[in-house]
């Protein structure tokens, strides 16, 4: 059986199927982005799809700090939107992440009953494209995109960790998917300006996120993947802790857990 790549939108499709594949969610503006970030510092960071469920965590986790937005909005009782370069600047990262957006987190959790689920973003689509070769002959690479469209650097995301993939022998599902390989397969971090995500942080005045999404590509060599709701930080290999207070590997932090 042939290894085999499809790219799909969670907003296009958000009853997508794809059994026996390992799912990679991608919202590069801004949820994949924040929460790899948070992780990346050594926080804790726990995607949800709801309020609701933002405070269910809460509980168990009193010292959690909610984070994230609902249609652009700040929800009540949190504290901080969801930002990536907000997360970089604090420095309470013994507080767990409750992390909800109006369309990333959302995918997260519909992928909670996958065997394998990565999240992936600009900061470190390398190192999850070569994971993805070692561990798995099936992938689908599926971007959240907002307001019913596959934005555009969720499509380059996507087309990057796939290109990797093709050039290693696996082959595209379908036309679409290597069609949109093809469109961004060479395209810099750039080309997502033209996003109507990236015109909302303009005329927001959320630029820091614009800024920090643009400038962080392939700087984490971790990659990361949803376990028991939690996002865990891999590193092959090695024995010690990706960060302080951090478990080594993925079957200490599921025994953490």
């Amino acid at each position: 059986m042939r290894n085999r790549v499809v790219i799909d939108c969670y907003q296009e499709n958000p009853e997508f199927r794809y059994d026996g594949y390992a799912i990679v969610a991608i919202d590069v503006i801004r949820a994949t982005t924040t929460a790899i970030t948070a992780v990346a510092s050594g926080r804790r960071c726990f995607p949800v799809p709801t309020e609701e469920a933002a405070k269910l965590v809460k509980r168990k986790h009193s010292n959690a700090l909610l984070a994230g937005e609902v249609a652009g909005k700040l929800p009540e009782e949190f504290e901080v939107n969801n930002s990536p370069a907000e997360l970089a600047m604090r420095m309470d990262t013994q507080r767990p992440l409750v992390l909800l957006s109006s369309s990333g987190t959302k995918l997260i959790h519909a992928t909670r009953e996958c065997d394998f689920t990565y999240l992936s973003c600009f900061r470190n689509h390398a190192i999850t494209a070569q994971h993805l070769i070692d561990h798995h002959s099936h992938v689908a690479l599926i971007g959240a995109g907002t307001r019913g469209e596959f934005r555009e650097e969720d499509q380059i995301c996507c087309a990057w960790i796939a290109r990797e993939l093709i050039d290693a022998g696996f082959e595209p599902d379908n036309e679409r998917t290597a069609s949109i390989v093809e469109r961004w397969r060479t395209s810099t971090v750039d080309a997502c300006l033209v996003s109507r995500s990236a015109e909302y942080l303009l005329k927001s005045g959320q630029t820091l996120d614009l800024d920090f999404t643009l400038e962080h590509v392939n700087d984490l060599p971790h990659v990361y993947r949803m376990r028991d709701g939690e996002v865990i930080a891999l590193r092959p290999s090695e024995k010690r802790p990706i960060q302080p207070g951090f478990p080594a590997t993925e079957e200490q932090a599921h025994r953490r857990l």
